[in-house]
């Protein structure tokens, strides 16, 4: 059996950008039938290479469009790259996008149960954790109103709620928990300390050195889609940031 929780090996993400402006679809496919259409190749990931040990806490750190959120998605099973290969071993609760799972016309309540079937947990597991679920997630005044109508804040903590309600082996984070209130975020951070107590592999995308020091053991830094460093959180921080 694997030491690891998740194995990295030579993943590499490209995309096939168009040289030239299309106005419309119609114009599209004729160009295209015709091979007129040139393209650029992009990397938005290259050569990625990197395991994270089980009951480890592992940051992304990097600047906007750096790729780290790609890669996350790849984790996540999301997105597949276009070569190398990402293995986990264990239950997975992703937090990547705000809003991804839910159905913003329906009301809160009736996301909880949504949300839940996506990640694989049964009704009667979400009934037996309902009361906690809002309560964790401060929306008992709002279980009943459309998602559609609450505010970034609210969405991400109802996310991470159902998300952390059992105990996944890997929990992955991206910077969704960014939009929440101070108060929230620690919240959210005894509750990963606390799952991390109990083995669970954590891996966090975040802008806030401050919060993958306090959170990470260690973690890599992406720049345009390569991999610059890799080590303790304290020195990824202070690679990334030139310290």
């Amino acid at each position: 059996m694997s030491r690891y929780a998740i194995e990295v090996a030579n993943v590499s993400m490209k995309f096939n950008l168009a040289q030239e402006r299309v106005d419309n679809l119609k114009e599209y496919f004729i160009k295209r039938i015709k091979g007129k259409i040139n393209y650029d190749e992009f990397y938005a990931l290259r050569n990625i290479t990197f395991n994270i040990e089980k009951g480890d806490s592992f940051a992304l750190v990097g600047s906007n469009g750096s790729g780290k959120s790609r890669m996350l998605k790849i984790i996540a099973g999301v997105l597949k790259p276009t070569c190398g290969t990402v293995k986990t071993y264990g239950s997975i609760a992703p937090l990547i996008e705000l809003g991804a799972g839910f159905d913003m016309d329906l009301t809160g309540r009736e996301n909880i149960f949504l949300n839940g079937a996506i990640l694989g947990y049964s009704r009667k597991l979400m009934l037996e954790n309902y009361d906690e679920i809002i309560d964790f997630a401060e929306l008992k005044a709002f279980e009943d109103v459309p998602a559609k109508n609450y505010s970034s804040g609210m969405v991400a903590r109802l996310g991470f709620s159902i998300a952390t309600i059992v105990k996944p082996e890997i929990l992955i984070v991206d910077e969704i928990l960014s939009v929440g209130d101070y108060a929230f975020q620690e919240k959210c951070h005894k509750r990963m300390v606390k799952m991390m107590s109990g083995g669970t592999t954590v891996v966090l995308v975040s802008h806030s050195s401050d919060d993958v020091k306090r959170i990470c053991k260690h973690g890599i830094w992406i720049n345009k889609g390569k991999l610059m460093w890799a080590g303790t959180a304290d020195e990824v921080c202070a690679a990334y940031l030139g310290e």
